[in-house]
This record gives structure tokens, sequence and C-alpha cells, in this order.
């Protein structure tokens, strides 16, 4: 489809095992109707991105009725549901105020029909919240770590279990954690061996790199 500009990776999930996913912050709304419109037609699933509340109240009637849409993590589905299994992934966050970054990696796992154990509000000034899962997260095949601020709680679950740890710095903070430089900093530089780090606010990013490690 080109009429509005745009030109979909038709054959990426031959080539990654992903569907191409719609970052609809930087689309207006006649491009997200026109997205929508045509994954109807051709039959398509579809994921959508960065959908903002706002935006899809924008959208006519029957493009709302076609997407499956959470306004948390601003994500939408076009198509059927798949059933969710259970793949040995958990995502962790630092505070509540990172819960739509984790309710991005829950919902691109769930597009792609993997289940996942969230674990909320563990930070590491209520470390004795996160001692008290931990035997949980230690049967995980992938912990994915969310968390602004200072950003030390990958560093700590990245010393405590044997699956892969995934640090996903959010830009929740003020004075010089604002914007989550800090965060992503400290993912960087953490001393926990093997721990991976994805950009800031990327929950997509740290779900998809979860999925590539489950298979």
């Amino acid at each position: 489809m080109t009429e509005h500009g745009i030109l979909l990776d038709h054959e990426r999930e031959q080539r990654l095992g992903f569907d191409e996913a719609i970052y609809a912050a930087g689309k207006s709304v006649q491009q997200v109707e026109a997205l929508v419109a045509d994954a109807v037609e051709a039959r398509h699933r579809r994921l959508f991105t960065r959908l903002d509340a706002f935006k899809y109240e924008a959208l006519g009637a029957s493009a709302r009725s076609a997407l499956d849409f959470d306004p948390v993590s601003r994500t939408a589905f076009v198509g059927e549901r798949r059933r969710a299994c259970d793949a040995g992934i958990a995502i962790v966050s630092g505070g509540s105020s990172d819960l739509p970054v984790c309710r991005e990696v829950g919902r691109t796992l769930e597009y792609y029909g993997r289940a996942s154990l969230l674990v909320s509000d563990v930070g590491v000034a209520g470390i004795w919240r996160l001692l008290a899962r931990i035997e949980e997260l230690r049967a995980m095949r992938v912990v994915v770590v969310v968390a602004g601020m200072e950003g030390a709680l990958p560093s700590v679950v990245g010393g405590l279990v044997r699956g892969v740890v995934i640090a996903v710095p959010t830009s929740i903070g003020y004075g010089v954690s604002e914007g989550g430089r800090v965060a992503l900093e400290s993912a960087l530089a953490s001393c926990a061996p093997g721990l991976l780090t994805v950009n800031i606010d990327n929950g997509y990013g740290a779900a998809c790199a979860a999925l590539r490690i489950v298979g």
C-alpha cells in the first residue's frame, strides 16, 4: 500500500518470524485507518504500537471496531487472537509507574501467543518484595526487568536468576533520572554477567528479544 506513503514489509514474517509492527505515533489518523482497513480486507493479523487514546478516539467507527485496543500499553491488535501458551517468560517492574512499558511487553507477547507472568512493584527500595517472588522468577527462561529512576533492579535480578535477563530502562523519574538516561547507563554498566539491554521504554523490542530466545 503506497497511496498513503506506506510500504509494508510483507516478507518480514518469513525472514524473522515476526509480523511488521505498525508504529502509530509517527502516522496520521488517515494512515492508521488505511492500515486497519488493509489488514481487515486481507485478513491479516497486525500489531499497532504507540497508538495513544486520542488518536484511537479520532479513528472512524469501523477502524475502532476492528481493533483490540489497550490504552495503558498503547497497543492494538487486528485479527483473531491466538491462544496464549506458557513460554517461561516473566515481566518484573520496579514500580507501578512502569506499568505502561510492562503492558507493552505483555501485549506484544500475547499477540504472538505467549503468556507471561507479571511481578510488579518490586523495586530495590523494598527489596523484600522481590525476594518473596524470587523462586518463581528462577523457574523462568526469560525475565524482562522494567525499571526507571536509578535502574538498579535489572542488575539485582541478573545476580539472582539463571534465565536470560533483559533490562528495559524507562523514562520514569525526576532530576538526574528524568528521561531514563541514568537507568539506561546503569543497565549498560551492570556487572551482572550476560545482562541484555534494550532502549528506553522499548517494551516491544524487549518482547521480541524474549520471543527470539524462547523460539
